[in-house]
């Protein structure tokens, strides 16, 4: 990149979108104000004139130009579209076209920050007051959600900007610095390649790591799951770290079906990790199978017997742990080419004599490092492979079968996590041993949760016997599972690159997962009323309407996207117990959307449980007043029957102890379900709806209406203050 001495504008029209860019790319820029026109000066002597030409080259220089050809066109596109912004008479249309716009999309672009973003949210702080004063307003919801997520992700380098270079009225000259480490846009802690990718909160550190030797354009990653189980939320941290870096070095990404174990592996688990990646909005080259490579493996493995770099042994497996820890070689260790031969012809086809035996590495069994004492290259399993049915009896291992597929398919980098730290120089070894090119090692450490389990062994026995539903359970930390209980994908990858590629091992709160989902679904969800059908109370309005009558309100106040729904007003109420047991004769009360109401008469039964109200309405009463605030609904036939499901973690602990057994801290309990009634508009709800019930939390539509006698299935979503479990 050549290095850029000097930027120059007029000191009445700063470049705010030019500078914004430089700043979140770490590109060091001095600003001269005392330009005739937009000027990118070099330090060779070398310039570049007007302002999207100069804004175009910080954007490839800093990857912020989209991810492929089609998205350049877009983002130029929304270059050409964004002066409408600063015309008066079109400011207000153009708001509302971006507005319907990012009704659908958290980026112009994409699924990550362009030069488009960066154009239109200048464009907006450049008319000054006038946005603030819209902004405020939240006429334009998508708008100003897109523009505040913006602000807040990149608050350090953009609120010097505007601060410097924005006055209350819009664009005007640069404020003078009070220091000279805010001079210009300077920066002197650079990522490599300008990195922008994320953010995470505000006030956190840049997520900018650098992959060892990385060139742009050079990079290839694969994100290899074991096709053994579902998705889960740790494998999540490892694939949208693959997409980061393939992103970040505009390299490819393959995924890879690491399928060697057919005692384990099945074509469902293929069909759901596929549907899971793309769940998780994860872009790929190609899919591949280590199963592919099979022929290839058995044909190295017999030119490394046939170099004398592994043997055949068939000491019991027992007895081949012991001496591997103690660092004791096997009898079988220098045996002839010609005894491993045969020893392994005997293996390829599955011979009793065969099935006694393993292929081992002849590595180093006084190392240090056990990993490298010796492991097991090949091993017999007579089961049928899910993609090749019966063709072989014998199988390579993890340890043997990742380092050849990952030098073959030119791979220049693998991620894994920090738990495999002790077989890096393993997996080096085997490379040099096969004379395979060398492929880079990254990690990262492994995502683990409080009270959750991850092992996908552990996770098959809650299928296996019963205590779930299913893989997509929503007690299950699998992406299916969390998605169905009501985590945005959004959500997910917020949580995930806010912790970036640390090596730091963490045991992570959900809270912190549910708090971020939360500031995601409650903007937009819309609302519904329901009441707890058990002991719910009735309520006479003496001055109710004697005849029903239907307002058509709002869904949602603050967000015209969600919609309306009929309200139904009648002389007789339901309310919930609790809220009927709280209040007291003559009190005033508030009915939400409809007004205040006086209680009259409090009726009770023997047990002195609340069993009825009688209460008049007081709609000129002032709702400020008043303590309570009541959800109810009106006494008809057109209320649908809910069942409220809430759920708590599988396990009791928040982390299990070295050699500790899971199965000795199940949580006995942790499904409920609360019947009750809901509003008649409920009978909409679509399957993955989310909405929320005035004062009862968010939920999600798991089973929607299909007839009266049987109910609505919402499942509670948890909102990070607190555990949503109706008990």
């Amino acid at each position: 990149m050549l290095e850029i001495k000097q930027l120059s504008f007029p000191a009445d029209s700063p470049l705010l979108s030019v500078i914004a860019a430089a700043k979140l790319a770490d590109i060091p820029i001095t600003t001269d104000t005392s330009g005739a026109a937009p000027t990118l000066i070099f330090s060779n002597g070398l310039k570049l004139h007007g302002a999207y030409v100069l804004l175009r080259y910080i954007a490839r220089v800093a990857n912020l130009y989209g991810q492929n050809a089609y998205e350049s066109g877009q983002i130029d596109e929304w270059l050409e579209y964004a002066p409408a912004f600063l015309s008066g008479s079109e400011f207000e249309t153009a708001s509302n076209y971006v507005d319907k716009y990012l009704e659908k999309h958290t980026f112009l672009v994409g699924d990550c920050l362009s030069i488009a973003d960066i154009e239109i949210w200048s464009a907006l702080v450049g008319t000054g007051q006038r946005w603030e004063s819209l902004r405020k307003s939240k006429k334009y919801h998508n708008l100003t959600r897109w523009f505040n997520s913006i602000s807040a992700e990149y608050s350090d380098s953009l609120n010097e900007i505007t601060a410097t270079y924005v006055g209350r009225r819009g664009l005007g000259k640069p404020v003078a610095p009070k220091s000279k480490e805010q001079q210009g846009v300077n920066n002197p802690s650079k990522g490599a390649n300008g990195d922008v990718f994320e953010k995470g909160k505000t006030g956190s550190r840049p997520f900018q790591v650098d992959l060892p030797d990385a060139e742009i354009g050079k990079v290839c990653l694969r994100f290899a799951p074991e096709p053994s189980g579902y998705l889960h939320i740790g494998h999540s941290k490892a694939a949208l770290l693959n997409q980061y870096f393939a992103q970040r070095y505009q390299g490819q990404l393959i995924v890879r079906f690491d399928d060697t174990n057919p005692a384990k592996e099945s074509n469902e688990f293929v069909a759901n990790l596929l549907k899971d990646i793309e769940t998780l909005g994860i872009k790929y080259e190609t899919v591949t199978y280590t199963s592919d490579y099979f022929p290839d493996l058995m044909e190295m493995a017999e030119t490394m017997i046939h170099q004398g770099k592994a043997y055949v042994d068939d000491t019991p497996r027992e007895q081949m742990q012991k001496e591997r820890m103690d660092g004791i070689e096997s009898k079988c260790r220098n045996n002839s080419v010609e005894e491993n031969m045969k020893l392994w012809k005997e293996m390829i086809v599955g011979s009793e004599r065969g099935l006694e035996c393993c292929l081992r590495g002849k590595l180093d069994m006084q190392d240090p490092n056990k990993s490298l004492r010796d492991p097991v290259y090949y091993r017999c399993n007579p089961l049928p492979h899910h993609r090749i049915g019966s063709k072989y009896k014998i199988y390579p291992t993890y340890d043997f079968a990742c380092p050849f597929v990952d030098a073959r398919e030119g791979i220049s980098h693998a991620l894994r996590s920090s738990e495999y730290h002790d077989r890096n120089a393993q997996y080096y070894r085997i490379q040099e041993d096969m004379g395979m090119r060398k492929v880079h090692i990254y990690e990262f450490s492994r995502l683990n949760m409080v009270y959750t389990l991850l092992s996908k062994r552990k996770l098959l026995w809650f299928v296996q016997n019963g205590k779930v539903d299913g893989w997509d359970d929503p007690r299950f930390p699998t992406v299916q599972g969390i998605v169905r209980r009501g985590l945005k994908v959004e959500a997910l990858i917020q949580f995930i690159i806010e912790q970036g590629a640390s090596k730091n091992l963490n045991l992570m709160e959900w809270d912190k997962l549910w708090t971020i989902n939360k500031k995601i679904i409650d903007p937009v969800c819309p609302r519904h009323t329901a009441v707890i059908e058990e002991r719910r109370v009735l309520v006479t309005l003496t001055n109710g309407p004697d005849e029903p009558f239907v307002r058509i309100i709002p869904r949602h106040k603050k967000y015209e996207g969600a919609g309306e729904k009929a309200t139904t007003f009648t002389k007789r109420i339901w309310l919930d117990h609790d809220d009927a047991k709280s209040a007291s004769v003559d009190e005033e009360v508030t009915l939400m959307d409809w007004g205040n109401a006086i209680v009259k008469e409090i009726s009770k039964d023997q047990d002195g449980n609340v069993t009825q109200l009688t209460g008049v309405l007081h709609l000129e009463g002032s709702v400020k007043t008043t303590k309570l605030k009541l959800t109810w609904l009106p006494k008809t036939s057109e209320l649908v029957n809910l069942t409220l499901v809430g759920f708590d973690y599988l396990i009791t602990k928040k982390k299990l102890e070295e050699g500790e057994d899971f199965i000795d801290v199940l949580n006995p309990c942790t499904r409920f379900e609360t019947a009750a009634l809901g509003d008649s508009n409920m009978r909409n709800l679509k399957r993955g709806e989310v909405l929320q019930l005035e004062r009862k939390g968010y939920f999600i539509c798991d089973v929607p209406f299909t007839r009266p006698s049987k109910p609505i299935v919402l499942f509670a979503i948890p909102d990070g203050r607190q555990q949503a479990v109706l008990k």
